[in-house]
């Protein structure tokens, strides 16, 4: 299932994502208004409504944002940097998550603005210590991330709270698909294009550590909740955006992650 976070008429709900999507078709897609909250027992309520009408936000509304940095060799190689033994993580927080189709707003304190397309992690359940035999009954779904990162900013200042926790960072979406299973979602294909010129190309196989690996290390030392979203990392063909730019992020199995680069107003 297909669970989007939605706004219309100044209401604010999640649907379930029912059709079938293509370039120029997307207006087929219609969602089914949940009762309650995913992360529970929920029902369809059979009320649908066509997903061109809906501003479609960030999926979830995690406490925390956890991230994965060089997690694909070719992508620690192509910043000249070494990919650490174990996984190595940081936060953004809440503030930078944005939705598919809203803008990535250019930061004034930088000049050197990357796209990084990334697989996320849905939890679903409060968790912590979780053994890697039980991962996968704590993942409630995967969606698409874009960790736009101030490049400069993160070379210049030496840690990565301002260059990756700018407000608009964390493009997040366009829904959370629940059937992927982890067996599946640890082999899929990831791919970044800017104005429709292919950047990166991936496949999650590649990562490093894989979702068990990131879970089980960060759930040693904090509690996982409901909504809280893991960022897997990013492989190899990071690069710039510039204002005016249309990035979109797609995963196999997915679907497509899409936002607009702005100037600060």
């Amino acid at each position: 299932m297909r669970i989007a976070r939605f706004s219309i008429d100044g209401n604010v709900g999640y649907g379930a994502v029912e059709g079938e999507s293509a370039p120029g078709k997307e207006g087929e897609l219609v969602l089914d208004i949940i009762k309650g909250i995913p992360y529970a027992d929920f029902e369809l309520s059979g009320t649908k409504v066509p997903l061109s009408k809906v501003r479609l936000l960030p999926p979830v509304l995690p406490n925390k944002i956890v991230a994965f940095g060089r997690n694909y060799d070719e992508h620690s190689a192509e910043l000249g940097n070494e990919t650490p033994d174990v996984p190595f993580a940081f936060l953004k927080p809440s503030t930078s998550l944005v939705g598919s189709g809203d803008a990535i707003t250019y930061p004034a304190f930088s000049e050197e603005l990357h796209h990084e397309a990334e697989l996320a992690v849905v939890i679903g359940r409060m968790c912590r210590e979780v053994p890697r035999e039980r991962v996968k009954d704590v993942i409630f779904g995967y969606t698409c991330a874009n960790d736009v990162t101030a490049r400069d900013v993160q070379r210049r200042e030496k840690q990565w709270a301002r260059a990756k926790g700018f407000d608009s960072s964390c493009p997040l979406g366009p829904w959370v698909e629940t059937d992927l299973d982890l067996a599946a979602a640890n082999d899929l294909t990831i791919q970044c294009t800017v104005n429709g010129q292919q950047r990166q190309l991936g496949r999650t196989s590649e990562m490093v550590h894989s979702i068990e690996d990131l879970i089980v290390n960060i759930s040693e030392a904090m509690t996982l909740l409901p909504g809280d979203v893991i960022l897997t990392g990013t492989p190899a063909g990071v690069g710039p955006l510039n204002v005016g730019d249309e990035v979109a992020v797609t995963i196999e199995g997915i679907g497509t992650l899409t936002n607009k680069v702005i100037k600060r107003g």
